[in-house]
């Protein structure tokens, strides 16, 4: 089975939309290897890492949110975080949706990024920050209504890790096949919890879930 990290960039859509189906960049533009689907999705103003897979049982216990296995983003934030807005977005509890979020892991970073093409919104006299966040589960655009929430508009947004899977160096629109080592560090995190679940193929699993 092939498992794959790629980078998506700004303004790609995460499917393998049909040749001329849309006029926005989708995964079939960037990776040529068949009958892969991805584990989750990132919305098309997001970028960063994204698995791919043809493995039904391993996308279900990424896609599952009762498994809560960890994501970690990088989000720059319109404004100041005041050390109250951190402190509500790591306790949890933040309503969005009629949803009450979960304890996460939240740090001010400098991290060193390219800029996005197309860049983001500048406001002379507005400041930015930017924000580690690591997350246990998987609600649609949930990063973003967090730090909404809190006051802290999210501007970009990038994905950095997925369970122990990281972006590193992996260059915005490249791709790579995962070592083995990293295949079987996988599935032995994922075999114990979903060996009792009845496996389903990947573009089902695929089609039905969603996170960003």
């Amino acid at each position: 089975m092939p498992y794959l990290l790629f980078h998506k960039p700004y303004g790609v859509l995460s499917q393998f939309g049909d040749a001329g189906a849309t006029e926005h960049a989708t995964l079939r533009d960037f990776i040529p290897v068949p009958e892969v689907y991805p584990v989750g999705r990132l919305d098309q103003d997001s970028e960063g890492l994204m698995l791919l897979t043809d493995d039904g049982k391993l996308q279900h216990w990424l896609s599952d949110p009762r498994f809560r296995h960890p994501r970690s983003y990088w989000a720059q934030v319109e404004g100041v975080p005041t050390a109250e807005a951190i402190a509500r977005l790591t306790a949890g509890g933040l309503a969005i949706q009629n949803y009450h979020t979960l304890p996460c892991g939240v740090a001010v970073i400098t991290p060193q990024v390219p800029p996005r093409n197309p860049p983001i919104r500048h406001r002379l006299t507005v400041p930015t920050a930017w924000l580690a966040l690591t997350l246990y589960e998987g609600k649609n655009r949930q990063v973003r209504r967090m730090t909404a929430a809190v006051g802290l508009p999210t501007l970009r947004l990038i994905r950095v890790a997925i369970a122990h899977l990281e972006l590193g160096d992996l260059a915005c629109g490249a791709w790579r096949f995962l070592t083995e080592p990293e295949v079987c560090q996988l599935k032995a995190i994922a075999n114990p919890q979903v060996k009792a679940q009845k496996p389903r193929s990947a573009r089902a699993v695929s089609a039905r879930r969603s996170t960003s």
